[in-house]
């Protein structure tokens, strides 16, 4: 507290980490629930199977084309009028990993066309199966190249995971507003608020240009024919 009995700067900080333990909690989650959902849409549109493909597409333009709090709104308020009812924890953690994990099908999907059809010919051609060819030569290739933009997802959902403040989930931008309305003090809390955004975001940032570091380096070293030569 400062000499007058106000709240000091640091004062607004136990709150503010509380509710960013709560938007890591649900970015973490939601990636958990993003990822398989990315790659089962990716495969499957990618795939020559109309049975496969119709359905994925379904669910990547609903989720991509629909607004990610109307999706968020649906989970935690209507579907209860259906007999089927949410925590708000688990309606943000489903409705951020739904909508995310349509943007990444489109990832997913890119990086594995971008793998050059001579490798998987040459998979071919050392009597590798589908399957072994697509374990062992198209998916490590393709997922080097999904650490970029996969990273920039991540970002992006962690910075949506602002819109379940309005499911009163109390996250951070929800602990800054109930902060915000006990002290008035606006400026310094959200200034605090974007510092803690800025810095999740940062750290993020950092561990994706590490990992995509490495992808570049796998791919430059030449890992792709050396897994073709260790499949012989």
């Amino acid at each position: 507290m400062t000499a007058g009995g106000a709240p000091g700067l640091l004062d607004f900080l136990p709150p503010l980490l509380a509710g960013a333990r709560v938007t890591l909690g649900l970015t973490l989650a939601g990636a958990a629930l993003a990822l398989p959902l990315a790659l089962a849409a990716g495969l499957a549109r990618g795939s020559g199977r109309r049975a496969l493909r119709w359905p994925a597409a379904v669910y990547v333009e609903l989720f991509r084309g629909t607004s990610l709090l109307v999706q968020l709104f649906w989970l935690y308020f209507v579907l209860p009028g259906f007999g089927v009812t949410l925590s708000a924890f688990a309606a943000g953690v489903l409705g951020i990993g739904l909508n995310y994990g349509a943007y990444g099908s489109e990832v997913v999907r890119g990086a594995l066309a971008a793998v050059p059809v001579a490798q998987r010919e040459a998979a071919a051609s050392l009597g590798l199966g589908p399957l072994a060819a697509f374990l062992r030569v198209t998916l490590p290739q393709a997922a080097a190249a999904m650490v970029r933009p996969g990273g920039n997802l991540l970002v992006q959902m962690l910075k949506a995971t602002s819109l379940v403040s309005l499911i009163a989930i109390d996250e951070l931008t929800f602990a800054a507003y109930r902060l915000n309305q006990l002290t008035l003090r606006t400026a310094e809390i959200f200034g605090l608020v974007l510092a803690l955004y800025w810095l999740m975001a940062a750290v993020i940032s950092a561990g994706t240009d590490a990992l995509d570091a490495r992808a570049r380096r796998w791919r430059m070293d030449g890992a792709a024919p050396g897994a073709l030569g260790r499949a012989r």
